[in-house]
């Protein structure tokens, strides 16, 4: 069976047993504060099992692509050095909402694998929980009941509770879990050694292939342990292993997955995969970061300095690393791969060929930009190298080597194999202590401690801000959060007219008002798939019958900017071509900032095109023509724009205004009049292929124009309100530059009548020619001067200019090759100790150095302690 025919196998498979198959979510999570990618494939059903949305089915499977770069579950530095170890994957499930529980999900399980699949079943093993006594957790002897109508009791291993149970997080959803393990040894080595021995013990042919998790608990803040009301079957099974399992392979590597892609890579950089250990890890390493990089751009994820762009950046650069090193690639490489990886999984995966052109340019822009920064990083290390080298030392230490990798984004291993190349070690225990500190920054930075949520009542939130900005509502429930020392509570409304943070949009602010008090609501956030309330204090009755506000003048201004980015969506299209596709977006009250999709500079006459026809469309006052919770195929028909890299359910909102029609689910204007009027203020590049254009709209726009009013006012009068404001600026300009001309020239003279009086003063000294001098005059003419004495006498040569200029002064030395090669003169280290009689510092090369400094008097011990340091 091919890759493709196994992932159809299993869904239709689930099907059978009454699952809804439903589509992948994307792989990079836009409006869960809690993660940065799908890391699993019950992240999208997670507001299911936290009890704050029914499901549509109480069965369902899919296929979801996943990454795990960081966090809890990092595989990254195994990647291309093992078998079965992957960034981004695929997982296989299926899941049970208070429906089938342990025995079904077990029954389901051996029947696909054994009766569908038709593995021997001789080579599968079960683990099962072993009990936690400290927690009071007996073993899971249910679900290992169930097991032994499938298996032998030696096929099925007691596991602990790092392996065998499974927690959502630090609170929330958990319970014990059931792998199934696959022993693909060959027979004589299954001779020596059992399976049951090797389950768990990081063997390359002994792996999990299958999870089952069974949900049972919710463990609160203080630890402890109390029952779901439902639950919960989550399974997830690597359809990379599967797919090996299933083609016979004792590598993910070696299955229809990879193969196309590492027979491409052994192509372009002519070498021969599975002829040398270093080389196939590289290949690997390509091959696996290819996809990750290339998902998450589809995704709508680009590489970036922060976050979730600043990971993809590194599983690209750790990708170019191992090309760069062991495929011998010093050009821009996996972006020639695109193409190899469209063809093996666009029909699977169709925004991969939609998004081809965006994937390509962003890598290899990337690409070109790290090779730079790894040939100054590898400038920097061969600098360390050298010194290490000079003090007669064999170790680099830990803390360059950080450095390195933190500035340069140069790995441990790559640092270590470059010193090993020069005869060098590296001070890893100090490396990893700066590695441990900077981790312990991160981590008291983002700490945040949240308690158990107060159940004050049973229900499901309800928005109803699309038609209201004050609604009458109760406290379903509350928490307190503590954050870097602030300490603040989360509430959850059963009726809310809040908008909470999503999409771009900033959360709602306003307040809480009951008979006895006010509660300020300082922001709102999406946490799954409802609003939670921010506020700074509980209310003192927190049962009480509440009205909720909605700060109206800050909602029409985030509204009214949020309806502005779909008319500047539309008219970018129009202006510049239907490949025009939004990348991300940010609106408040007093900001609009929109990124799209486009290969090169808005050009000036465009943006004014663009700026004139969402004008038009905000004088035509367009109403909004919102369709709610209409079928998704009916959306479609409308002709919405969809978003690549955003899950939509069987039900939309789309929200049109006249020709521009898009799914959204934020809060609007009414009517496009409300904006006022848009002006653009800045068109630039935030990545390859991504552009981002600022605006103003309503009261801000009118804001800056009173700015801009003022500022030419108040140019006018610094020129004497002249009329033609343009012409009277020319021409000071030109008269500044013909007076620059003349101050050059006087310079210059100056210049060069100090050069003639100091070579006529010149001293001799042990045959070496000195000239001294401390003259009132600029640096750059300082400078100029002391290159045109070595000019005149290039040959034993020593000149010390002190020099000062609006009470600053400088020191120039300049000193003759012959006496830095034969005497080891060195202006550098000379000037930085004489620079402390002027108060300051400096330091250059061993011909020339300068230093700046504070105390003009000192200027002329500087330069006798200039030439007492020379030694001649």
């Amino acid at each position: 069976m091919t890759a493709n025919e196994i992932r159809e196998s299993f869904k239709k498979y689930f099907e059978s047993k009454g699952h809804l198959i439903v589509p992948s979510a994307p792989m990079v999570i836009k409006d869960d504060p809690t993660l940065m990618f799908t890391n699993a494939g019950m992240n999208q059903f997670k507001d299911i099992i936290l009890g704050t949305r029914e499901p549509k089915s109480t069965r369902a499977t899919d296929s979801q692509k996943c990454l795990r770069v960081s966090g809890k579950h990092n595989d990254l530095e195994e990647v291309g050095h093992d078998t079965y170890h992957h960034t981004m994957f695929e997982m296989l499930g299926n899941w049970s909402f208070g429906d089938y529980f342990k025995e079904d999900a077990i029954n389901y399980a051996w029947e696909y694998l054994v009766d569908v699949l038709h593995l021997d079943p001789a080579n599968l093993y079960a683990t099962v929980f072993e009990g936690s006594p400290e927690e009071g957790l007996p073993r899971d002897d249910e679900a290992a009941a169930f097991w032994m109508k499938h298996l032998p009791a030696d096929h099925i291993i007691n596991g602990n509770k790092h392996d065998n149970f499974w927690e959502m997080g630090e609170t929330g959803p958990c319970g014990p879990c059931s792998e199934i393990h696959l022993d693909s040894r060959t027979p004589e080595e299954k001779a020596k050694v059992p399976g049951a021995q090797l389950v768990n013990k990081d063997d390359p042919q002994v792996i999990e292939i299958w999870n089952l998790v069974f949900m049972q608990y919710n463990r609160k803040a203080d630890g402890s342990l109390e029952g779901l009301p439902k639950h919960v079957i989550d399974t997830g099974m690597g359809f990379e292993r599967l797919v090996r399992a299933m083609q016979g392979k004792t590598s993910n590597y070696d299955t229809d997955i990879f193969q196309p892609i590492i027979k491409e890579i052994a192509r372009l950089s002519e070498k021969e995969y599975g002829k040398d250990e270093e080389t196939d890890v590289a290949m690997r390493v390509v091959a696996d970061h290819l996809r990750a990089v290339a998902f998450s751009i589809a995704d709508g994820q680009l590489p970036g300095n922060a976050k979730a762009g600043y990971v993809i950046r590194r599983i690209l650069r750790r990708a170019v690393r191992y090309a760069y090193t062991f495929l011998g690639q010093k050009g821009a490489f996996m972006f020639k791969l695109v193409p190899t990886l469209i063809h093996e999984m666009g029909d699977a995966y169709p925004e991969l060929p939609a998004q081809r052109e965006l994937i390509t340019k962003v890598i290899k822009e990337e690409e070109e930009s790290f090779l730079r920064t790894l040939s100054n990083g590898i400038n920097m290390l061969t600098e360390a190298m050298d010194s290490v080298k000079e003090a007669g030392k064999t170790e680099l230490d830990g803390v360059r080597a950080f450095r390195l990798f933190d500035t340069y984004g140069f790995p441990l291993d790559l640092t270590q194999l470059i010193c090993r190349e020069n005869g060098l070690t590296v001070d890893e225990k100090q490396f990893d202590e700066e590695m441990q500190k900077q981790k312990a920054r991160a981590r008291n930075a983002a700490a945040v401690e949240s308690s158990d949520w107060t159940e004050l009542a049973q229900g499901e939130q309800k928005f109803v801000g699309y038609d209201y900005t004050e609604y009458e509502c109760r406290i379903l429930r509350y928490r307190k959060v503590t954050q870097k020392k602030l300490t603040y509570y989360e509430l959850v409304l059963d009726y809310t007219p809040f908008y909470g943070e999503m999409g771009g949009q900033v959360g709602d602010t306003g307040v809480l008002v009951s008979e006895n008090e006010t509660v300020q609501i300082v922001d709102t956030k999406r946490e799954n798939g409802q609003s939670v309330h921010i506020v700074k204090s509980l209310p003192k009755d927190p049962t009480a019958q509440f009205m909720a506000c909605v700060d109206t003048e800050k909602r029409d201004a985030c509204a009214a900017n949020h309806t502005a980015t779909h008319l500047l969506d539309y008219a970018l299209k129009q202006v510049l071509g239907e490949h025009v596709e939004q990348k991300g977006s940010f609106v408040s009250p007093d900001t609009l900032r929109f990124d799209f999709s486009h290969f090169q500079k808005v050009t000036d006459e465009e943006i004014r095109t663009v700026e004139r026809m969402v004008n038009e469309m905000i004088r035509e006052d367009i109403r909004l023509d919102e369709h709610r919770d209409i079928p998704l195929e009916d959306a479609k028909k409308l002709g919405a724009v969809a978003l690549f890299g955003e899950k939509y359910g069987d039900k939309v909102r789309v929200v049109q205004f006249g020709p521009s029609i898009e799914f959204c689910g934020g809060i609007h204007a009414l009517s496009t009049g409300r904006i006022g009027m848009i002006k653009i203020v800045s068109e630039s590049s935030v990545a390859a292929g991504i552009r981002r254009i600022e605006a103003k709209t309503g009261k801000e726009c009118e804001q800056m124009m009173y700015d801009l009013e003022d500022g030419i006012k108040a140019i006018k009068e610094l020129f004497n309100n002249a009329k033609d404001l343009k012409s009277t600026i020319q021409k000071y300009i030109e008269e500044h530059d013909a007076m620059r001309k003349s101050i050059e020239k006087f310079d210059a003279e100056v210049v060069e009548r100090a050069k003639d009086k100091l070579l006529a003063q010149m001293k001799v000294v042990n045959g070496v020619k000195i000239v001294t001098a401390v003259l009132p005059m600029k640096a750059e003419s300082a400078k100029d001067l002391v290159f045109k004495i070595r000019a005149a006498e290039p040959e034993h040569m020593l000149c010390v200019v002190g020099s000062h200029y609006d009470n600053k002064p400088t020191l120039s030395v300049i000193v003759s090759e012959d006496l830095v090669a034969d005497h080891g003169v060195n202006a550098g280290k000379i000037i930085r100790e004489a620079a402390r009689l002027i108060q300051g510092g400096g330091g250059g090369q061993p011909h020339f150095a300068t230093a700046g400094g504070k105390n003009v008097e000192g200027l002329s011990a500087a330069v006798d302690k200039v030439v007492e340091l020379a030694q001649l």
